[in-house]
């Protein structure tokens, strides 16, 4: 049977045709069988503002192999996709497309400006997801959500009054992370802080009442002292124990300031004395509540001075500090100021430097949500692998502090609260947190409320903020499949199986996801966290845009295909590891696929046989096959089992690495040459190699999804037994272990390791590869004796003898179980390996000398790393094992005259 097949592949067209027909044919949509446990994953929503990067795609493909791998196995095999809203991100992005008209948000109502962020979004939002789609990603596009669609706003809700109803949120007014840029409130995660070279000001403060003397206090943002209401100082440091009932004057304002003794001051930091700002400052909000102190605050939302900062308001909060300290040095209470290097918090969007603010949040309280959280992963219900996160993600448990959940944005889930403006008193008895706009209490409600349930106005206002993005995002492994309705998805899919995330979000999404789970569904969201790395460049750097070095997914995927970029991510990236990148290295992949393509074209073109029954191989007819067939049909079998065993521990590297080595070196180099000639039946090698290709292309599917499917639809018409409408469903391969399968299996690593050699030695020798060489072999292993019509095809040989120390031949080197010659005289130019050999010699041994004296040296030995003294240590062992080689080599030219 002809099969038509090009010459070379084309993964543009190829790509193309085959994802519209996967999806138009609901191969992605699993059906609900309650006699099987599904498979299901959700995927970590990218931003609607997102395009697709590296990151996206070595995290996509790791699903997407998890996904085929387990629906090939056939269990029901759901993928979720979606996007997430993104608060901050998509604000910002359309707020700087206003700004190029002149505008800000301030220029619309809230409700004009959410139409414009739903406009961009409907025009712009589904870029990403149409880029996942290239790459190959199989997903339940049926079920696409967004975390602003309809259903997730209701669970959004619904969570938010269930928690609020036990007690778990509450309002109040708390130091928060502020971005002045974004003017919005942040949680802790996202704010990381970066180290920053600042400066420490040594600022004196007058002691009230005594002329001329003073306290000196050290402080990295003078500009908060503004807002100072006290100076403390540890009680067991003696020395300011005659400070204990003074006051201190405010340099610049002229307040009364109190001393407080707190154990918190750290004595050996500055001069030991701390100004206590609560309104701007965490750990002094802690020692103000717990001294009763006043909270100033001095800044406006947008960073700049308000009208407690004096004659200061209005200023930027960085040009306030730089006058200050010019106003501190002209009146001469600036005593010095250093260097400091220290960790400030930034913007996780736009990078500003964040801003302690005291303000009114809301907040989630996390230690009861955590301490369920941390028990379901100390007691195994979730595993993360690699393991050692595992420690990171309790360490981070223990130290939970709540999180505050409100930001003060327009895009996003408003905060389900009412307020009634109607100002109505409480009834006799009445109890609850006043409102903000009246008497009566806040009104917290799963809908939208018609009026105030205390008095019965009308007149309602809806708290303005929204919520964080992540809480919206902490629901996604259920609300996805339709929590808080009872829903058959819900009922079927939930938990899901596995995560697959980067180390990043742990805190931001996986351990929320856990707490989330845990309370509304009572049971862990899913059983794995598959932790991958960080795409990194070849030089260990992180790809950033604004570093410009940036690889382009698309583009790869333009120029060599989503098959080629796929494996060749996962060729080089270890388990939890960081993968290091560069454009060369889509070449494993690409080099891969076209060597796939090579093999099938030549099977077809040489297949003669017009059909066959089935590919399938009993027990009978492998044992009838010429060990050759014998061999490739136990090295497939064992190739699965590896790829089993690496695909279950997550090693996707180790499952590609064996593929490659089977197909490409096993498949074509060795077995694929042996059926060209007569040392294997034609008749036979046709079904073994048909048997071979067919399995091995479902081996790779879920790697190499695209050419597979293309290649696997030419080789099924073969078959007279059906095998199914597409490759993603046919039955992931099984490993059927032959009795006696080890003899084929040795004599292939034997015949392997004789032609190695000999190849090798043509090289090193510079013998034509046209050439017929004449070796001889000793051994008094059958096997080997064997072998001799496959290595005089392997190695170009004009004869293969076996004897003993033969005369007039070179020993080329020993295999196991037998010693190989080379006719010398015949095969070899003995005067001209004469000369390269007496080189090589003279250059080793100066080269030795050189060694051998640095590693003397005991300078170099004292100064040298570790494992740089190893490292040329090394090189001298393998210098002297060069030179006795080729001595031995001399010596026995020497003796053949």
């Amino acid at each position: 049977m002809k099969i038509e097949l090009d010459k070379t592949y084309n993964p543009r067209e190829v790509e193309t045709k085959w994802y519209e027909i996967w999806e138009r044919s609901g191969y992605f949509q699993p059906k609900i069988d309650p006699r099987k446990k599904p498979y299901v994953v959700v995927i970590p929503p990218p931003n609607v503002t997102g395009i697709l990067h590296m990151g996206h795609a070595l995290n996509n493909t790791i699903q997407d192999i998890l996904v085929r791998w387990h629906r090939m196995m056939g269990e029901p095999t759901l993928w979720v996709p979606g996007t997430d809203h993104a608060g901050i991100a998509t604000q910002n992005v359309v707020e700087k497309r206003l700004a190029k008209e002149g505008k800000t948000r301030h220029d619309f109502s809230r409700e004009e400006f959410l139409k414009q962020v739903w406009k961009w979004k409907e025009e712009h939002g589904s870029t990403i997801v149409r880029q996942l789609r290239r790459l190959g990603s199989s997903c339940d596009w049926s079920r696409e959500r967004f975390t602003m669609d309809e259903g997730l706003s209701r669970a959004v809700r619904e969570a938010f009054v269930t928690l609020y109803e036990k007690g778990l949120i509450y309002q109040g007014h708390y130091i928060i992370n502020w971005c002045p840029r974004c003017h919005t409130a942040l949680s802790d995660e996202e704010a990381p802080h970066k180290e920053m070279e600042g400066m420490l000001y040594y600022i004196q403060y007058p002691v009230k009442g005594r002329a001329g003397e003073h306290v000196t206090i050290a402080t990295t943002r003078p500009e908060t002292m503004l807002g100072d209401t006290a100076v403390a100082v540890n009680p067991k440091d003696e020395r300011y124990h005659h400070l204990a009932k003074e006051k201190l004057i405010l340099p610049l304002v002229g307040r009364e300031l109190a001393v407080i003794q707190d154990e918190f001051v750290d004595p050996d930091f500055g001069s030991g004395l701390v100004k206590v700002t609560p309104a701007h400052d965490p750990n002094d909000f802690e020692m103000g509540k717990r001294h009763n102190l006043e909270f100033i605050n001095v800044m406006h939302p947008d960073g700049r001075m308000n009208e407690k900062g004096g004659k200061y308001a209005g200023m930027d909060r960085f040009n306030a500090r730089k006058q200050i300290v010019e106003d501190l040095e002209a009146e001469g209470l600036l005593v010095k100021k250093v260097s400091h290097l220290h960790a400030v918090g930034h913007c996780y969007r736009c990078h500003t430097v964040i801003e302690p603010y005291f303000s009114k949040q809301w907040f989630v309280k996390m230690r009861p949500l955590a301490d369920k959280a941390a028990s379901i992963v100390r007691e195994g219900k979730v595993n993360f692998v690699p393991d050692r996160w595992t420690k990171v993600y309790l360490n981070w448990m223990d130290g939970i502090r709540d999180w505050c959940i409100s930001r003060q944005i327009w895009w996003g889930h408003r905060i389900p609260v009412w307020y009634c403006e109607g100002n109505a008193p409480l009834p006799p008895g009445g109890r609850g947190i006043k409102g903000e706009g009246g008497n009566c209490p806040p009104i917290v409600s799963r809908e939208t409320p018609a009026a105030c349930p205390s008095c019965g106005s009308t007149n309602l206002r809806q708290d303005e903020d929204v919520l964080d993005t992540w809480f919206s995002s902490w629901l996604w492994p259920f609300s996805t499949l339709g929590w808080p309705q009872k829903t058959k998805d819900l009922s079927y899919f939930y938990p899901t199986t596995d995560l697959v995330t980067a180390s990043e979000i742990i805190f931001f999404w996986v351990a929320r996801m856990i707490m989330a789970g845990s309370e509304f569904m009572k049971e862990p969201p899913f059983s794995t966290v598959n932790i991958h790395g960080t795409i990194r460049t070849e030089t260990g750097a992180k790809m950033s845009k604004s570093l410009g070095n940036i690889i382009d997914p698309l583009d790869v995927i333009e120029h060599v295909g989503a098959d080629a970029l796929r494996f060749s991510l996962m060729m080089i990236t270890g388990a939890g590891q960081d993968a290091f990148l560069s454009s060369e290295k889509f070449e494993i992949g690409r080099n891969f696929a076209n060597k796939i393509w090579n093999a099938c074209r030549f099977a077809f073109l040489n297949l003669k046989k017009e059909s066959f029954e089935s590919f399938d191989l009993s027990d009978a007819e492998i044992a009838k096959l010429g060990w050759v067939d014998q061999w490739i049909v136990a090295a497939l079998n064992q190739s699965i089992e590896e790829v089993n065993r690496a695909l279950e521990s997550y090693r996707f590297n180790d499952a590609c690495s064996v593929l490659y080595h089977f197909f490409w070196h096993d498949f074509c180099d060795w077995y694929i040459e042996l059926t060209k000639s007569s040392v294997v039946s034609r008749q036979s090698s046709e079904k073994v190699l048909l048997h071979v290709l067919e399995k091995s292309l479902r081996l790779l599917h879920p790697l190499m999804p695209f050419q597979t499917e293309e290649l696997w639809q030419k080789i099924k018409p073969i078959s007279k037994k059906p095998l199914g409408e597409t490759i993603m469903t046919a039955p992931w391969p099984k490993a059927d272990p032959v009795k006696g399968q080890e003899a084929p299996l040795r004599k292939a690593r034997l015949l392997k390791e004789i032609v190695s050699l000999l190849r090798n030695f043509r090289a090193e020798h510079e013998i034509d590869p046209k050439k017929g060489i004449h070796v001889v072999i000793e051994s008094e292993m059958g096997t080997v004796r064997e072998l001799g019509e496959e290595i005089k095809l392997l190695v170009q040989a004009d004869a293969v003898l076996f004897q003993s120390s033969p005369k007039g031949y070179l020993k080329a080197g020993l295999v196991s179980g037998a010693i190989v010659y080379i006719n010398a005289k015949q095969d070899i130019d003995i005067t001209k390996r004469k000369k390269t050999i007496a080189g090589n010699i003279t250059k080793l041994e100066s080269y030795i000398r050189t060694l051998e004296s640095k590693l003397a040296n005991a300078d170099f030995k004292t100064r040298a790393p570790e494992a740089v003294y190893q490292a040329e240590t090394d090189k001298l062992q393998d210098s002297k094992k060069k030179l006795t080689h080729f001595q031995q080599e001399q010596k026995a030219l020497a003796e053949l005259g």
